[in-house]
């Protein structure tokens, strides 16, 4: 059996509940931080290209754009509760350490605080000043126990060049962008634009488009547009090409996150 329900709680944060008997996640990544706790089994993932499980009593730590993919470990499957935190909310928590140093800590007692603290905040979701300020606190103490500061990047003419193919994914999404397009923005050649800009994101091009394209297929979903004209508007085929990338990258289908968030 595979289920997930979604909850939102202050200032953008979305809080997920999983229970996965068989689902497996394609790779993909957030534009915001993915942090949680595994509760049940074997959380299996990859994270810029090393291997992790994740068990009970571990927490899953993930920085905005982190490529990661996720599968049972054993056939017990696996469960986990997940906070999806904007960067931005991030950033106005913290005067120190802003990204995580791993994506994968064996913390019992923060995994267990997360966990208590999730099932209150998810119980009282009308109560905005507490929720806000039990998470600030929560934010500073994880990240102060497993976070660092962020690592100097490519020098900056490389930055810049990499970043204008990224920016064009970001603009263009609902293009069928090919390889070339981003070797011409970036005045680089085919084969070398994909290595670097795998690694100076951790993600070959075409992940990080889906990315973006569910980001903003999930926008497009919580203002009420029909699932069809989503995946028009995002750069999917159809509906069905929608519907696996959402559900590859998300974990439940458009249609079924659309009900967990409450809209019609």
């Amino acid at each position: 059996m595979n289920q997930a329900t979604f909850g939102q709680l202050t200032n953008g944060v979305t809080l997920m509940r999983a229970d996965f008997s068989d689902h497996a996640f394609e790779r993909h990544s957030h534009d915001c931080f993915a942090l949680g706790a595994t509760t049940y089994g074997i959380q299996r993932f990859r994270c810029k290209g090393r291997q992790y499980d994740s068990r009970p009593g571990d927490l899953v730590l993930f920085n905005p754009d982190d490529d990661h993919d996720g599968c049972r470990g054993t056939a017990d499957g696996f469960r986990y509760t997940m906070w999806y935190v904007p960067a931005a909310f991030v950033a106005s928590c913290v005067d120190g350490n802003r990204y995580f140093a791993n994506p994968h800590a064996t913390d019992r007692q923060l995994a267990g605080t997360f966990g208590t603290l999730s099932a209150s905040l998810a119980q009282t979701p009308a109560e905005s000043l507490r929720a806000e300020t039990l998470m600030r606190a929560f934010l500073g103490t994880i990240l102060a126990r497993h976070g660092e500061r962020p690592q100097p990047g490519p020098g900056s003419s490389r930055a810049a060049t990499l970043a204008r193919a990224r920016d064009y994914i970001r603009t263009y999404y609902a293009r069928d962008i090919t390889v070339a397009d981003l070797a011409d923005v970036a005045g680089l050649s085919r084969a070398h634009l994909t290595r670097a800009f795998t690694a100076a994101y951790h993600m070959p091009p075409h992940v990080y488009l889906n990315a973006v394209r569910i980001a903003q297929a999930q926008d497009l979903i919580r203002r009420g547009m029909p699932l069809a004209a989503v995946a028009l508007e995002c750069g999917f085929a159809d509906q069905s090409h929608l519907t696996r990338r959402f559900k590859g990258s998300v974990g439940v289908t458009p249609s079924a996150w659309r009900r967990m968030r409450g809209n019609p």
